[in-house]
């Protein structure tokens, strides 16, 4: 498996965004990327985590405004492990890329809540801030090897285990940015730089050093378990389609 799937790093690193541009094509697409945990009765624990019994609780109607993320993380699993025993070299890649991008999503704590930009909160932006700066500016610094895959008995348990624990982080995230903010100079809180030929403001590598400081490795934990999760899940596929051969 590692020599099939470095082979083919380059389509994967590509592909791994297709979910993201299908979002303005398919509208179909975007619950497939959050659950709005504080939409389903405020408790977490009261979803129920089976599809089937999820519809019949909430409704089709509910499920798409509110998000699918979990159950489509095991649909998307399902779909990889028929892929490997059709030993369709095609559509493997191009599901485990998007599996990927879905599992990743999940370890994000912004996507298991209905405040995803902080637009209750008056932080409007901190979504890129925690999703994209912080990554964009500290990763060469984070240890993101994580040691080998393992296999999942329950792929839909482990998707319901990581947006818990995500939705746990949120409040934290939210909390940790707003003290920041009251403390830090407003004058230092942003800077201009050019993106895309556009200039653009963004918060400051001073101010985003600042917040990585107080979340204390949370993205880079969440990174190890993203990258962690995505290859024992791509295992975990391969095994349950009896190990085909990956030549």
């Amino acid at each position: 498996m590692i020599r099939f799937y470095k082979s083919h790093i380059g389509y994967l690193s590509a592909h791994a965004i297709d979910p993201d541009k299908r979002r303005y094509t398919d509208p179909q697409e975007g619950p497939r990327h959050f659950l709005d945990t504080e939409n389903y009765h405020h408790c977490i624990d009261s979803i129920p985590r089976r599809w089937e019994h999820a519809l019949e609780k909430y409704g089709l109607e509910h499920l798409q405004q509110n998000g699918i993320l979990p159950w489509h993380i095991q649909k998307s699993y399902l779909q990889l492990v028929a892929a490997f025993r059709e030993q369709n070299k095609r559509r493997i890649l191009r599901i485990s890329a998007h599996l990927a991008h879905y599992v990743s999503d999940a370890h994000v704590p912004l996507h298991a809540t209905r405040n995803h930009n902080g637009q209750y909160t008056g932080q409007t932006g901190i979504h890129a801030l925690w999703e994209s700066l912080l990554p964009e500016l500290f990763d060469k610094q984070f240890d993101l090897i994580t040691g080998p895959a393992v296999y999942v008995a329950s792929p839909l348990a482990e998707a319901w285990r990581i947006i818990a624990t995500s939705y746990e982080l949120a409040d934290s995230v939210l909390r940790i940015e707003a003290r920041l903010s009251g403390e830090f100079p407003a004058y230092r809180k942003y800077s201009f730089t050019k993106r895309k030929g556009l200039l653009t403001r963004n918060y400051s590598p001073e101010y985003a050093k600042a917040y990585d400081q107080r979340l204390n490795g949370m993205v880079e934990r969440q990174m190890r378990g993203a990258v962690a999760m995505t290859g024992s899940l791509w295992y975990s596929a391969w095994v349950d389609a009896g190990q085909p051969m990956l030549e």
